[in-house]
């Protein structure tokens, strides 16, 4: 069995950012030799999120108002007392989503649909560098 690990460094320009990794993870699948396994692609930080979309600039605003509408940015958050950064909201979202999707792999490549991209976003009210950690298990 082959275990390979990896890291997408990913710069974001803060709150409901939503940015495309699926050719990143795919070139990790690439270099880990892979061929049929999964790969779990997760992010370190309690306020980013991993899923599926459709990458599209529509799907890219309506996201953001569902997770406003779950989530309003404007109501008291007790996680503000502990650490008054005012983005209580943004570990809500993350939560909700998570911060992990474990992928198929067969015959080297990454399953997903034709109109459906791995993505992070980053539910932080600033601008972040994040690191997402890729972890390839197969043959």
């Amino acid at each position: 069995m082959i275990v390979y690990q990896d890291e997408i460094p990913v710069r974001t320009k803060g709150e409901s950012d939503i940015i495309d990794i699926t050719d990143d993870v795919q070139k990790i699948v690439g270099k880990s030799g892979v061929k049929e396994g999964i790969a779990c692609i997760f992010v370190p930080g309690s306020t980013g999120a991993i899923t599926t979309i459709e990458y599209e600039p529509g799907l890219k605003k309506d996201l953001p108002i569902a997770l406003e509408r779950i989530a309003p940015k404007n109501e008291y958050y007790h996680h503000h007392e502990t650490w008054h950064d005012y983005n209580g909201h943004s570990h809500v979202r993350a939560s909700i989503i998570g911060p992990s999707l474990t992928v198929p792999i067969s015959n080297g490549r990454v399953i997903h649909g034709t109109w459906q991209q791995i993505v992070f976003i980053e539910m932080d009210v600033r601008s972040r560098e994040r690191r997402l950690v890729v972890k390839v298990l197969g043959e």
